[in-house]
């Protein structure tokens, strides 16, 4: 077994701790948003004095700090509907009820801004932009989305850009022999059957993003590497309630076998066929998808 291997087996948090993502072994998945479910006027339009400090306690424990914290709060009720198109965002108000600085608020509104959330513009200020302006391929908008009221929609549309993208990376990837990734594919397979027999779900899903994420390095398609964060932002939302990527099932780890089987010897079809097969594992795919065909 490889160090890499070893190193990922012997890191793995609790399986309360949340899931890491590739090469990010300390990111933590997102909150379900506040607002979900929620009617009636955005929230600062009434008395709820604790927005502030939900805020301030969930930034420590994602370990984001006040600007970070204040992107995903924003972010989520945007996304959850509390707060809705060309609704206005006033940056004194925002500071005060998030307690929070100026410069917090500003560089949080930009942020925001270019994931297409908000536009601010002279003489008429920052306002929320409409669903058609998102930038709905933002890995943050992705997990937002997931867990707000829009949550089987986004499953659902990720399902079906994983079952466009990753089949063809798996075919162009057979054409490439870098040992070096293969060995690494390889040892997330391993470290998968280890956790699988374990009964270990973080590690399990932290190999799992990690084979994915190589398996799109390995097409050495530019353009399917600027695609490999929806993946990775579909494999965090898709799972169940412990939060991961696939389920741990001796079905998902043979499936994987075989796609790491099919790269090593350069087998296009069998990889793209593996991976539909993969990809078909989950109900949420099957309901949108037919069953691969073999030829």
């Amino acid at each position: 077994m490889s160090t890499l291997a070893h190193t990922m087996m012997t890191a793995a948090r609790p399986a309360e701790s949340g899931l890491a993502g590739p090469g990010d072994l300390d990111r933590y998945p997102y909150a379900e948003s506040p607002g979900a479910g929620r009617v009636g006027p955005p929230p600062w339009d009434g008395a709820d004095v604790e927005l502030g400090r939900v805020g301030r306690r969930a930034a420590g424990n994602r370990g984001r700090g006040l600007h970070g914290q204040l992107v995903q709060q924003l972010g989520q009720m945007i996304v959850s509907g509390d707060l809705g198109a060309d609704r206005p965002l006033v940056p004194e108000e925002i500071g005060q009820r998030f307690e929070v600085s100026r410069t917090v608020v500003r560089e949080s509104l930009r942020v925001l801004e270019a994931k297409g959330l908000v536009s601010a513009r002279p003489n008429v200020g920052t306002r929320v932009r409409p669903v058609s302006d998102w930038n709905l391929l933002d890995p943050d908008i992705i997990e937002w989305r997931a867990f707000g009221p829009q949550r089987d929609d986004q499953r659902r549309e990720l399902s079906e850009l994983r079952w466009t993208i990753e089949p063809l990376a798996a075919r162009l990837a057979a054409g490439h022999g870098r040992e070096d990734v293969q060995q690494r594919l390889g040892d997330m397979v391993e470290i998968m059957g280890h956790a699988l027999t374990q009964g270990d779900g973080i590690t399990f899903s932290r190999a799992d993003a990690e084979f994915h994420s190589l398996l799109i390095q390995l097409a050495s398609n530019r353009m399917l590497e600027h695609l490999s964060g929806i993946v990775s932002a579909a494999l965090q939302v898709s799972g169940g309630p412990v939060a991961g990527c696939d389920r741990p099932t001796e079905a998902s780890l043979a499936h994987h076998a075989r796609i790491a089987d099919a790269l090593a010897t350069g087998d296009a079809h069998a990889a793209e066929s593996a991976m539909r097969q993969l990809l078909t594992v989950h109900q949420e795919v099957e309901r949108v998808v037919p069953a691969p065909r073999e030829h």
